[in-house]
């Protein structure tokens, strides 16, 4: 006899539910059973859209769905530790979109509430679970490109003036936004950073509008971050070993898989195969609530991540100096 699907609800009606949809569909680890908005006609209306069998007018409704297992968040970044503690305590199992949070005691918080109810909880960076980042970590890991020196990590877009992720009362920012993930690939390949600095361009709103940072690791490795709102949409990872380079032109959207290995001369294209990385999350999550694997990413990540976005704006906020972690 097969194992029973995880049976999973969507807690609002965010954007970034439509990347995460189909990987639930298709998946037989996975079964989308609900939807969460602020109001009934907005959950109703969404749930015919998506053919969600029941939508819910409040997120607490959903919570007190007893056929709910697993919740996806979506939330804007503020509440995500609020609403990922309600829903633990509620018995869900949490798969929270990234950042959890920029406070390591938030996320400190998080998982102890997560610990006390016996559920898991996860942060979704779904480019973690795609084969084209774990093809990386092998190569570098396996000494590809010698020993790692340096990391350089970018992305950015031009974000609309009336966007949610500029607004200061919901941890908007370029850092926290896309930024997180120029923090997630250094640190997957560097280890935690000892020292971080930064400097920052603020928006009307007082957000960061563009965040450049340097983040020192262990054996002397360093990294270079840059992100933004008022820049072109660009995307990228390189590092930088003794005996040569490995450039990946989309880790996070990860739109065109494959990387390039550079040494003596030479550049070798290595080919990945595509993969839907929020179906490979989902499928994580619904697997280690059955016991059948761990989670991917846990406690550890996600206050390594906190910790480092804390560092970089706190440096930020002092005009660059350096903040050691």
């Amino acid at each position: 006899m097969g194992v029973a699907p995880v049976r999973w609800g969507l807690l609002s009606t965010a954007r970034i539910n439509a990347a995460v949809i189909p990987g639930l569909r298709e998946s037989p680890d996975s079964e989308l059973v609900a939807v969460a908005s602020r109001t009934d006609e907005r959950a109703t209306e969404y749930a015919r859209e998506w053919d969600v069998p029941r939508a819910h007018g409040s997120y607490e409704a959903l919570l007190d769905d007893p056929d709910v297992e697993a919740v996806y968040i979506s939330l804007p970044n503020g509440p995500h530790v609020e609403w990922s503690v309600r829903a633990l305590e509620a018995g869900k199992h949490v798969l929270c979109e990234k950042p959890l949070a920029r406070r390591p005691a938030d996320v400190e918080s998080a998982f102890d509430a997560a610990d006390r109810t016996g559920r898991l909880l996860m942060e979704a960076f779904m480019w973690r679970h795609h084969p084209q980042t774990h093809r990386l970590l092998e190569l570098v890991s396996g000494g590809a490109i010698g020993e790692l020196r340096l990391v350089r990590t970018t992305f950015s877009f031009p974000l609309r003036a009336e966007d949610v992720r500029l607004d200061p009362l919901l941890a908007g920012g370029s850092l926290m936004d896309v930024g997180c993930y120029c923090v997630s690939g250094a640190r997957l390949l560097a280890g935690e950073p000892v020292q971080v600095s930064a400097n920052q361009v603020l928006g009307r709103s007082g957000v960061d509008m563009r965040l450049a940072g340097t983040l020192v690791f262990p054996g002397d490795v360093l990294a270079q971050i840059d992100c933004a709102f008022d820049l072109p949409f660009r995307q990228g990872l390189e590092a930088v070993g003794s005996d040569g380079t490995l450039r990946v032109p989309t880790p996070w959207g990860i739109d065109a898989p494959g990387m390039f290995l550079e040494r003596g001369g030479n550049s070798e294209r290595i080919d990945v195969e595509p993969a839907n990385r929020y179906r490979l999350q989902s499928d994580n999550f619904s697997r280690a609530i059955r016991g059948l694997e761990e989670p991917l990413l846990g406690r550890a990540d996600a206050l390594g991540q906190a910790r480092a976005i804390d560092a970089l704006y706190g440096s930020a906020e002092a005009d660059g100096m350096p903040v050691s972690l």
